[in-house]
């Protein structure tokens, strides 16, 4: 498979304190990756250095052109979107309003097309298209945030955990969706702090640890893995390996 992002040998830091370090990863098209770790690992800051918001040191490229000087808007218009893990809607703001807000670079009739994606992989927000987002639930707000993203046709979707503060059925229903998305050729980087949700759909994991990633591998090879079983999936893996 090729390379849809390619991240190779990156350095984000926080004034002098470094929060990322020689970190390399790939996606590749319709493939679900994810990276999971403890809170601090790092995983929050990477993706938004990837994205454009914190400055990167190393080398990256995405669909085969290099992004180290592309701006947060040019990334967005390259194909990359990023779904923040606080969601950042307009609250006062209506679903529709919300989404609407997603398609500003695209154009009138290929944002038909997306609202009409958009209702289809969530119907609740169909349903509520002209109440305030505000006034949403939290699993609502996030298939909104989601939906909004969607709404410019991205080929890689970011994801900072979306299963963040949601009752069970909504993880699922959000993850079901996930899904979805690659199955309708949009690429998925997920980070999240659910492990085993995430490593049941994702193709490909890396472990993240203190700015660093500790292993790598398929997502079934990483399920497997005795010390990631024991530290982030709640149980001792029968048959694990260890790293």
């Amino acid at each position: 498979m090729s390379a849809l992002l390619s991240v190779s040998d990156a350095h984000v830091s926080y004034g002098k304190v470094e929060a990322v370090r020689s970190v390399s990863l790939e996606v590749a098209d319709d493939e679900i990756v994810t990276i999971i770790g403890a809170n601090g690992a790092g995983k929050t800051t990477l993706l938004n250095a990837i994205m454009g918001v914190l400055p990167l040191k190393g080398a990256t490229a995405f669909a085969g052109a290099d992004m180290t000087l592309l701006d947060i808007e040019d990334r967005v218009a390259a194909g990359l979107c990023l779904v923040p893990e606080h969601r950042e809607l307009f609250g006062t703001m209506n679903v529709e309003d919300n989404l609407q807000l997603g398609a500003f670079r695209i154009p009138k009739e290929s944002a038909a097309r997306s609202f009409e994606r958009v209702y289809t992989l969530f119907p609740r927000l169909k349903e509520r298209r002209k109440q305030l987002a505000g006034t949403l639930s939290g699993g609502e707000q996030q298939m909104l945030a989601m939906g909004r993203a969607l709404m410019g046709a991205p080929k890689l979707l970011m994801l900072d955990e979306p299963s963040l503060g949601l009752a069970p059925i909504i993880v699922a229903d959000i993850f079901r969706t996930i899904g979805e998305l690659r199955a309708a050729g949009v690429s998925v980087l997920l980070v999240e702090q659910n492990a085993q949700a995430a490593l049941k759909i994702a193709d490909r994991a890396y472990v993240m640890e203190l700015g660093e990633f500790i292993l790598s591998g398929s997502a079934k090879d990483i399920a497997s893995n005795q010390r990631v079983a024991a530290s982030y999936l709640g149980f001792q893996h029968e048959g694990a390996s260890g790293i």
